[in-house]
């Protein structure tokens, strides 16, 4: 996450021969609302690219999807911090903000194997496909629950009465945060995602609150768990259950898992409703090529149909840091140790060179191993519950207000700035009250 962003400097593009079209400008405004123009330059005359990003930290951005996906699995490519040969003015800004103070680094997308193959094992095993399968009604009861509160008024912002919530009381619940204190998390999560609109700082502090929190809960669950597992066991008593050959979790690890668990299992799917959402409604003809396959109560183009969406304006924009560990050459370009790179996940999930008319929304689209959620052994953990939320989220709102509609011109609305994460700040729609 970033503060407001500026314009980079970009490199010269390195391929001799007749002058191409001026290189963009990155992180601009502008670039926020549409970026795919950008990353279609950069894929042709770049495409690992050196730039200085708004924190000021200088990284490689990755944009074709074959030089994308060898990156994603590359060993020699670390997700721990320690590697950045970072220069002084950068230091500390390759991360989320106030997680190295709160002592919450200890997570899946900060470590390496073998520590990452050990939590991530043990963290399996509390967050497998029958836990989310099991937990598919809870979605549906939130997603209604929350369309109920603003059906009747024939307007909503999507986003933040709709679109936020949803996953943040899923993934409380998922965790075992009890529903009273899950309005609180909910003011946590939500100056996270506000990080450019809210107080200096604001972003630490409240990852400094939802770490204190954490520790407290996971103290009081432990003391009270019982020696057996019991049917719908919350998922932070399963990490502190799970165990590897008799090697539990530390507490600072659970806390850890915990707070990624929440952070990254609410803002990808914020994201992946509220783009899908909005893809949605500028397609009416895909829209309602979902719309009645649903009102025939099939469930195919809606499954195809979220695939679609998350590779055609996917939730997350760039994969999290990674660092050379040794001298590397990525799509012919050289990478020297202790340099960042950024895989830019929006730009490979549009290469023309992987996906027929990438730039064309096609619900229906078979070939599609985008990389939405990554790929290796970083993959999304919690990808099953995200496609679970937004599958019940967009059937649900195109199936209960069908003449959902925008109700502000598309360049009037504004895209977060943030850098790894893509996403509408607000999302104003009028239908017929219900």
């Amino acid at each position: 996450m970033t503060d407001q962003p500026q314009p980079s400097t970009p490199a010269p593009a390195p391929r001799p021969g007749p002058s191409p079209a001026p290189a963009p400008e990155l992180f601009t405004w502008e670039f926020a609302s549409d970026p795919y123009p950008a990353y279609a330059w950069l894929r042709e005359h770049a495409p690992v690219h050196r730039t200085r990003l708004p924190s000021g930290v200088e990284a490689w951005l990755v944009t074709r999807y074959a030089d994308a996906k060898q990156t994603l699995a590359d060993p020699r490519l670390s997700k721990n911090p320690a590697h950045h040969d970072e220069p002084a003015h950068a230091r500390g800004r390759t991360g989320i903000p106030g997680e190295r103070k709160a002592e919450l680094m200890t997570h899946l997308l900060n470590i390496d194997p073998p520590d990452h193959t050990r939590l991530r094992r043990l963290v399996s095993k509390a967050f497998t496909p029958r836990r989310v399968a099991e937990f598919a009604p809870r979605v549906q009861e939130l997603t209604d629950g929350l369309i109920d509160t603003f059906a009747r008024t024939g307007s909503a912002d999507l986003i933040h009465e709709f679109a936020f919530p949803l996953p943040i009381y899923a993934i409380c619940d998922l965790l075992g945060v009890p529903r009273e204190d899950q309005d609180d998390f909910r003011d946590w999560a939500g100056m996270m995602i506000r990080h450019q609109g809210g107080p200096r700082g604001g972003v630490a502090r409240s990852v400094k609150k939802m770490r204190g929190y954490l520790a407290e809960l996971i103290h009081r669950k432990r003391q009270a768990l019982p020696a057996e597992a019991v049917p719908g066991e919350d998922l932070i008593s399963g990490l502190i259950r799970a165990s590897d050959h008799g090697e539990h979790l530390t507490e600072n690890e659970a806390a850890a898992m915990a707070f990624i668990l929440l952070f990254a299992g609410f803002e990808t799917t914020v994201n992946l409703i509220g783009n899908g959402t909005y893809a949605l409604l500028t397609h009416p003809g895909q829209r309602a090529r979902l719309q009645a396959s649903l009102a025939a109560g099939e469930q195919d183009l809606l499954a195809t149909g979220v695939e679609e969406l998350l590779r055609y304006d996917g939730p997350v924009e760039l994969a999290t840091w990674r660092f050379a560990t040794q001298p590397l050459t990525v799509g012919g370009q050289r990478i020297e140790a202790g340099d960042p790179v950024l895989v830019v996940l929006a730009a490979a999930d549009r290469d023309p060179e992987r996906f027929a008319d990438p730039d064309v929304l096609d619900l229906s689209r078979r070939d599609n191993q985008h990389l939405g959620y990554g790929h290796g052994i970083h993959y999304c953990l919690g990808a099953p519950l995200a496609r679970l939320e937004g599958q019940t989220a967009l059937a649900a709102l195109l199936t209960r207000l069908p003449d959902l509609r925008l109700a502000a011109d598309p360049a009037e609305l504004r895209w977060r700035g943030g850098l790894i994460m893509r996403g509408l700040r607000t999302l104003p729609v009028e239908f017929t009250p219900a």
